[in-house]
């Protein structure tokens, strides 16, 4: 008796011929994705991922204080700069207030000897020849050092100026006396008795002066 054939192409004869043993074949649609290898590579992928999103966060915080530390170094060494800026400004003030006193008097003594403070220092030498008397050579001196001392104020910026016959500006002037002149308008200095003194537009001693009425 033989035994009935199977129908070519039967499911266990297709197994069989594919080697595959029976109850192990994949699952119709499975992926390499859902190997446990995949899966854990995928992770690590992630992990670094969010390792790489910390640094950068942590490199923008650091470079924001970077930034700001320089912005507040920055304003530091300007105010600092203003600060010893306007120390020294302060300084040069308070010495010129102290010389200007001893500046007038010199500037009197020397008119009262007949010397022009304004004269040129070769003119202060020919004082010092030996026919002038003993006072005279002496008033040279003084010139010198009223000279001296005013060279100084000039080279740390601060500048004396004489308004006469400039219209009257409280800002810059003081008027101790006023007198009519005839040909003279009002308002107008006619006679500095002290010259003033400033430095970058701030008054030292303001010019005392003469003004019309």
């Amino acid at each position: 008796m033989t035994s009935a054939r199977r129908p070519a192409g039967a499911p266990e004869d297709s197994q069989r011929q594919a080697g595959v043993p029976d109850g192990r074949r994949p699952a119709a649609g499975a992926r390499e994705a859902d190997t446990p290898e995949t899966q854990a590579a995928q992770e690590v992928e992630r992990d670094f991922d969010r390792l790489l999103e910390d640094v950068k966060r942590e490199r923008d915080e650091y470079l924001e204080l970077a930034q700001r530390a320089r912005a507040d170094f920055e304003n530091y060494r300007k105010r600092a700069a203003r600060e010893a800026e306007d120390a020294e400004r302060r300084g040069k003030v308070a010495i010129a207030r102290q010389l200007v006193p001893a500046l007038d008097n010199l500037e009197r003594a020397l008119r009262a000897a007949g010397i022009d403070p304004e004269s040129s220092l070769s003119d202060a030498e020919e004082l010092g020849s030996e026919e002038v008397s003993a006072h005279r050579a002496l008033a040279r001196g003084v010139a010198l050092v009223y000279r001296e001392l005013l060279e100084t104020l000039q080279r740390v910026g601060i500048e004396r100026y004489d308004p006469a016959g400039e219209p009257f500006d409280p800002t810059w002037h003081e008027a101790l006396v006023t007198r009519a002149q005839d040909g003279t308008e009002s308002g107008v200095v006619l006679e500095t008795l002290e010259k003033g003194y400033r430095l970058d537009g701030q008054v030292i001693r303001a010019a005392r002066v003469v003004v019309s009425e």
